[in-house]
């Protein structure tokens, strides 16, 4: 009896531990720069939906601005709110959201809550009883129960906030308070949010109901959800997802489309950087061909330190080819943003590692636009005047026992 236990635990590891789907195999061809109108065609043909015109989208910076942005959004929220998030724990700022939602929904609007249940587990079940109770439709993804077990692993880390159909918000930040403040000491993380407009909030919407049908059944439409879309600005952008269960491959793709067609400059700001071969062949080949390359990950502030041995096990090739890396030193660095060229920025749930490219839930905002990218540029270098960069030398003299950390850290290195 006990083998027969063992054996099934093994086999359900396995389930959750092997790719749904065939991973990318080989390096892309360089056959275009971003600069080519072939780049934006390739975007939107093989990442799904096209790349649309007519946005807004206004960059918010840390918890100071983040949160009342999105509380703002709710508190005027008319007939519809769909929402999706991986961390929303008890605290401040989620008791602020509880009662936003709560009292939104009591007024009549339509509530859908999507929580990770992994990413919500402290979260009190009072505040989610008091938001069902209010008329919420709270569903909590993925539950650990037996015959779910072969998808525990895969979980979903998009971040989505729509109102009315009409407004999106999508980035990094998560429901908790150490998202609060402005990334002015170690309890107050550092991250980015993005406020939409547009056409492409439909696109937001719709990713929202690709996990919400799956999880429920339920399909939701009309023209609460997919209102007549008005321009709201002159930005072209396009918003996709990735899941293991179908296009699993779509975010890992656009890194390296993007990394491969750089003609100049990529700037890359990863909370979690653990590069897999192929993006780590895709970086020293821009170095070499002259790109200016540079990346932001945490410093020893950090919610996960065997992330940062894996990461660190791996820039070997990249300092050598002449990429900048730098580490964030005030607090937890949770940005998720790449800039190419100064024209294409993605930002979204996307961490730079396998866990993102082939195992959660993610979805990224594309932009294509040079003025909204040296914007963000600028973000960037405000962020790198505050990390500390490593040089090939100091990385090869780090402490032998960071070393063999990470040796052991890169054999789990597809699960981080």
């Amino acid at each position: 009896m006990t083998s027969s236990i063992l054996s099934l635990f093994v086999g359900f590891l396995a389930l959750n531990f092997m790719p749904s789907e065939k991973k990318i195999e080989t390096q892309l061809v360089r056959q275009y720069d971003t600069a080519d109108p072939q780049f934006r065609r390739s975007l939107g043909v093989l990442l799904g939906p096209p790349i649309i015109e007519g946005n807004k989208v206004e960059v918010l910076r840390n918890g100071d601005q983040i949160f009342p942005a999105m509380l703002d959004a709710i508190r005027h929220a008319q007939k519809t709110i769909t929402f999706e998030t991986y961390i929303y724990w008890s605290g401040t700022i989620g008791q602020e959201f509880t009662e936003a939602l709560a009292e939104r929904a009591r007024a009549g609007v339509k509530v859908h809550l999507m929580l990770d249940y992994i990413g919500s587990m402290k979260l009190d079940r009072q505040q989610i009883e008091a938001m069902r109770a209010a008329g919420v439709q709270v569903q909590r993804y993925h539950k650990p129960v037996w015959w779910k077990l072969a998808r525990l692993n895969n979980r979903t880390h998009r971040k989505l906030l729509i109102v009315d159909g009409k407004v999106g918000f999508t980035g990094g930040v998560g429901i908790a308070d150490k998202w609060r403040g402005n990334a002015q000491d170690e309890n107050h993380w550092r991250d980015t949010h993005f406020r939409v407009e547009g056409p492409v909030v439909g696109q937001m919407q719709a990713v929202f109901m690709d996990n919400w049908t799956k999880a429920t059944g339920v399909v939701l439409d009309g023209e609460e959800y997919f209102p007549p879309q008005e321009t709201a600005g002159d930005l072209p952008a396009q918003m996709f997802s990735s899941s293991p269960t179908g296009g699993s491959e779509s975010m890992h793709l656009m890194y390296l489309m993007a990394i491969t067609a750089a003609r100049k400059t990529i700037e890359l700001s990863s909370s979690y950087f653990v590069p897999d071969e192929l993006a780590v062949k895709a970086l020293v080949a821009a170095a070499k061909r002259g790109v200016k390359v540079r990346i932001i990950t945490p410093g020893k502030i950090i919610d996960s330190d065997v992330v940062r041995i894996a990461s660190r096990e791996r820039w070997g090739d990249l300092l050598a080819a002449g990429v900048r890396i730098a580490e964030f030193q005030p607090t937890m660095y949770h940005v998720k943003a790449l800039i190419v060229d100064a024209r294409l920025v993605s930002v979204g749930s996307t961490n730079f590692d396998n866990r993102s490219f082939s195992i959660n839930d993610e979805a990224n905002l594309n932009v294509l636009d040079p003025d909204f990218a040296r914007e963000q540029v600028a973000v960037f270098e405000d962020d790198w005047r505050r990390a500390r960069p490593i040089s090939l030398s100091r990385w090869e003299d780090r402490p032998w026992l960071e070393k063999l950390s990470g040796e052991f850290a890169s054999l789990i290195g597809a699960q981080l």
